[in-house]
């Protein structure tokens, strides 16, 4: 009955993270977007915009993948192997998927503003929004043993900031944002539920 009761959470929340991701993907780039982008945008704001810069970086590939990895190697040497397969595989399969979903939905960075950084993709989702999701958060939910609270309230911190950086430069619309948002936890999600899953598997498997 408790397996079932946690089934159903679960599949409510993952509708609710699938439902704003549609949301998004087919209400962008339209007024609510281009007013919400021109009040964060900072390029008249020199201090601020820089300071984006910084933040920004939390979300880049590069530098969550090595983040991942070290985590994963100190998984491994806490003799938790099946988490740091989940993490390093499952955050690395999502990344994919978040640029496969670019090339599929097509949608064009916002124009308006000069963007302050240089950009390589299209823009939805934010792959930045998304990778700070879903690694942060699966860092703040794997790692720790009890105690979950402060490190998910740090996680979903830098995630947030993170997205509003990509604003700030002008280079993402907000539902862009949100939609990586979303699509980062939706998959976290799916990482913790294999990770339980799989330690359930071990305790009740014969020794």
């Amino acid at each position: 009955m408790l397996l079932s009761r946690r089934l159903i959470q679960s599949l409510a929340i993952a509708a609710a993270f699938l439902a704003a991701w549609l949301a998004m993907l087919f209400a962008g780039t339209g007024p609510i977007d281009r007013a919400i982008l021109g009040t964060l945008y900072a390029g008249d704001r020199p201090a601020l915009a820089d300071a984006a810069r910084i933040v920004t970086v939390l979300g880049d590939g590069r530098w969550v993948t090595a983040v991942s990895i070290f985590t994963g190697l100190w998984l491994m040497r806490e003799k938790r192997l099946n988490t740091a397969i989940v993490l390093l595989v499952g955050t690395g399969i999502g990344r994919i998927i978040t640029e496969i979903q670019k090339y599929e939905v097509n949608r064009l960075r916002p124009g308006d503003n000069p963007h302050l950084v240089a950009t390589y993709s299209m823009s939805f989702p934010s792959a930045h929004s998304a990778n700070a999701m879903m690694v942060y958060l699966s860092l703040a939910l794997l790692l720790p043993q009890d105690r979950r609270g402060p490190w998910i309230a740090g996680a979903l911190a830098i995630a947030m900031t993170v997205g509003i950086s990509r604003m700030m430069l002008g280079v993402h619309w907000p539902s862009d944002v949100a939609g990586g948002w979303s699509y980062g936890a939706l998959w976290t999600l799916m990482l913790v539920t294999i990770d339980q899953t799989l330690k359930r598997n071990s305790k009740t498997s014969p020794s």
